[in-house]
């Protein structure tokens, strides 16, 4: 309570009050004690002063023929003067005194030497200096004078004493008038310190509340602007300080809403430590790739301790580099100080490259396989082609024409490779639109039956072919989709040993219709499952190789699917061999 502006300015307000009336009660008592001072000696000296007044000098000192008591003499020659010396009996009174013993002879009060102030340095000074004592003690409770004189034979003073009664009694009254206005003043201040209320708290009030609002964020409501003095500046300026504040928080928010939506969505990983190593901040991404829950109490040994030391980190000049590998992600991590003034932390950016890592080996799998099975047919055609040189016009026709039959085969089969390996280049770089058109499902599918029927009847194999009814027409590009059933017949017909069976039936689910392919051939091992559509990949290389396959027949029918919208896939199925199924949409691929 007493730390409010309105107590402070009611207090201010009484001890200026208090202040004021202490120094005017204090110059007033000492002014009124000086006056009355003054004025008694004034008096003293208009009476007794030769120069003023030489006649009554004289008659003290004459002294009358026949005169008895020469003190009772002066006191009625003194008496003459009561009025001019203020003698009233009470508070001033003469005295005449022996000048040699000091004893009392006569006087105007009734006592006889009732109240003499024998220890005053004026009558010390007339006694014993035989002087006038006439010096002024404003600090004395009373006022005195002592006047030596001889009369006749004997030694007299005129002693006068003023108790002070009178100025007492005035100081008194000014003393209780003092109190009235001091209470007077009071009374004053405290409402004047209510009406102040009105023009300087009562605003600075309103700039509190509007303060304590803008602290807890509301921004909402502007202060009132009552006047035109500093507090209404202030207040003015306070109003345009919310408003500014409001504005750059909320770009500042909007900056942070973005960012923190990028980071919670970003695909890398980031993980912040502070100074002593412990997690500050991280994302998502982050937990998932390190496949470990980050929170406050995470620290950066756990993490990231084996690559490199918090304080190599803090010390690197830009940025560390490692790689880590976590289960069967690759993961590359660049870590760098942040504010480095105020020694800030760490930040740790964790980036996914294990599809990069997977494409580069891929990429070398795929030049490998490439320089393989190109080199196969190249060396049998440059073997073949060096023999019918060296021993030309030596070989049978029969086995020249076997040879030659052997180059036009591996040249084929290059054919086939570079063929392959441009279609797959054609779908990587999007340049292989589809040429689609709307036609039958079931009559491809029955034509695909007739066409690898005479195939399938060299291997023994028994081919059924099951169609549900009412097979829709479907868009689609009918060359590739053929291209994509061919493949896999003619895959189950390769690999399924003579005497095999092989069904191939189709239909339709919802808007889509398949196609599937079942054999009881060798099938793929589990291990190999997930992989069978990748480019050059094959089971048994020896056995492919041999069979004539080159790895890129699943592949690129996987592509033709994939660009159609629909789907390819393995089907688990209970004991031997493979299921193979394709689904394409009735209505064709969406084109935006």
């Amino acid at each position: 309570m007493l730390r409010s502006v309105h107590m402070k300015l009611v207090m201010i307000m009484v001890l200026l009050i208090l202040s004021l009336m202490a120094v005017v009660g204090a110059f007033l008592i000492n002014s009124v004690m000086a006056f009355y001072l003054e004025e008694f000696y004034t008096q003293m000296s208009q009476v007794f002063d030769q120069s003023q007044n030489p006649a009554l000098s004289r008659t003290l000192q004459t002294e009358n023929s026949g005169e008895e008591n020469g003190a009772e003499a002066v006191l009625e020659i003194m008496q003459a003067y009561s009025g001019e010396l203020g003698l009233d009996g009470r508070s001033r009174t003469l005295y005449i005194l022996d000048g040699e013993t000091g004893a009392y002879l006569a006087g105007t009060d009734e006592a006889e030497g009732r109240g003499l102030e024998y220890n005053s340095p004026n009558l010390t000074r007339a006694l014993v200096e035989k002087e006038e004592g006439t010096q002024a003690n404003i600090a004395a409770d009373y006022m005195d004078v002592a006047l030596p004189f001889s009369r006749g034979d004997g030694q007299y003073v005129i002693y006068i004493l003023d108790n002070k009664t009178t100025v007492n009694s005035l100081i008194n009254q000014i003393f209780v008038l003092i109190l009235e206005s001091l209470v007077f003043g009071l009374f004053i201040s405290i409402l004047l310190s209510f009406l102040l209320s009105k023009t300087m708290i009562i605003p600075i009030q309103r700039l509190t509340e509007g303060a304590m609002r803008v602290a807890e964020g509301d921004f909402s409501r502007r202060i009132e602007v009552t006047s035109r003095d500093e507090i209404g500046v202030l207040t003015d300026t306070f109003n345009d300080m919310a408003r500014q504040l409001r504005d750059t928080l909320r770009q500042v928010e909007n900056e942070r809403n973005k960012l923190d939506t990028l980071f919670l969505h970003m695909t890398d990983g980031v993980v912040a430590f502070d100074r002593e190593g412990r997690v500050i901040h991280s994302n998502p991404a982050a937990a998932v790739m390190l496949g470990c829950t980050i929170g406050g109490d995470t620290t950066y040994g756990q993490l990231f301790g084996g690559l490199a030391s918090l304080e190599e980190v803090m010390a690197a000049p830009d940025h560390l580099e490692a790689e880590r590998q976590v289960r069967d992600r690759c993961l590359e991590l660049l870590m760098a100080p942040f504010d480095r003034e105020q020694q800030g932390g760490v930040l740790a950016v964790l980036h996914d490259v294990t599809e990069q890592r997977k494409n580069q080996e891929l990429q070398r799998e795929f030049v490998a396989n490439v320089s393989h099975e190109l080199r196969t047919p190249l060396t049998n055609i440059r073997s073949y082609a060096e023999t019918l040189s060296d021993s030309a016009g030596d070989i049978p026709p029969a086995m020249e024409k076997k040879f030659l039959g052997v180059i036009l085969g591996e040249s084929d089969r290059m054919t086939h490779i570079v063929q392959d390996l441009l279609t797959l280049s054609r779908f990587d770089s999007g340049r292989d639109d589809l040429k689609l058109a709307r036609f039958s499902f079931e009559a491809a599918v029955q034509d695909l039956y007739n066409a690898v029927y005479m195939e399938a009847q060299r291997h023994s194999h028994t081919l059924e072919l099951e169609l549900e009814d009412g097979l829709p027409e479907v868009t689609a590009d009918r060359e590739r989709t053929v291209q994509v059933m061919m493949n896999i017949v003619s895959n189950s017909i390769k690999y399924t040993p003579d005497g095999g069976k092989i069904v191939i039936s189709a239909g339709r689910t919802g808007d889509r219709v398949w196609m599937q392919v079942d054999d009881n051939g060798i099938g793929i091992p589990p291990e190999d499952r997930p992989r069978i559509f990748e480019r050059f990949y094959r089971v048994d290389k020896a056995r492919s190789r041999q069979s004539g396959g080159t790895g890129l027949g699943l592949s690129i029918a996987k592509e033709i699917v994939a660009r159609h919208e629909g789907v390819l896939e393995l089907v688990d199925r209970e004991g031997p061999g493979l299921s193979v199924r394709m689904e394409l949409k009735i209505e064709g691929p969406r084109h935006e």
